[in-house]
């Protein structure tokens, strides 16, 4: 059953179901997935805490299925309903600002754009925890990549020596930390996007007269007349 609403000016809308269940929950559990591994995050003693692996697993399995879902879900889940390109996500932001931009019923250009960003840090930050979890012997990898050899003593005798510098040892433990140093460089640079994504969110907010969080909630966004 639709609910009318009146907007601004004479022409009533009613609202429609835009975000299907899968899409409002999936996008809940990665908030949460991504604040709870980022905030546990801080290695201890032999490896990660428990609750960022469990977490990151978590944030694993929803990206699959979301992917999954832009494929074969309902219609402005898809990837093709909302996929523009750089130069349409530039106009609608142009527009934007302008105080001119168009309505979009699904993601709009910028939104979509943000979307693909998003899922892209996101499946790298997953991936490279995985490496790095395996390079200490735990995970779906361990054996499968190159065991990170523990730490140099600070003061080691060996940490001027030429055995040292150029040993086989020293230069696969420089290699497989890049994993670990690239997973947080991606967690950190997802966590930007995310600050973008919810001033995007607050500013179309505004400019279209709709709540888009509550519509995360709900699932339904007023109708336009041209359908948009």
């Amino acid at each position: 059953m639709s609910i009318s609403r009146t907007t601004p000016g004479p022409v009533r809308q009613d609202d429609v179901t835009v975000w299907d269940p899968l899409i409002r929950v999936g996008h809940w559990l990665l908030v949460i997935a991504f604040a709870t591994s980022y905030l546990s995050g801080e290695e201890e003693a032999g490896g990660p805490d428990q609750l960022h692996v469990i977490s990151g697993y978590v944030l694993g399995a929803v990206l699959i299925v979301r992917i999954v879902w832009g494929f074969v879900g309902s219609e402005h889940a898809r990837f093709r309903d909302f996929v523009y390109g750089p130069v349409g996500s530039a106009r609608y932001l142009f527009n934007l600002a302008r105080g001119r931009s168009r309505r979009y019923l699904g993601h709009s250009p910028a939104g979509g754009l943000m979307v693909l960003a998003l899922l892209a840090c996101l499946t790298g930050t997953v991936a490279t925890g995985l490496v790095a979890y395996g390079e200490l012997g735990h995970g779906p990898l361990a054996g499968m990549v190159a065991t990170r050899p523990p730490a140099a003593p600070p003061n080691g005798h060996n940490a001027g020596s030429p055995e040292g510098a150029g040993s086989p040892e020293s230069a696969g433990g420089e290699a497989e930390s890049l994993a670990a140093e690239l997973h947080g460089t991606l967690a950190n640079v997802t966590l930007g996007l995310i600050v973008l994504h919810l001033l995007g969110v607050a500013g179309a907010s505004l400019a279209h007269r709709e709540n888009l969080v509550a519509a995360m909630i709900h699932g339904r966004k007023r109708r336009d007349r041209d359908g948009h």
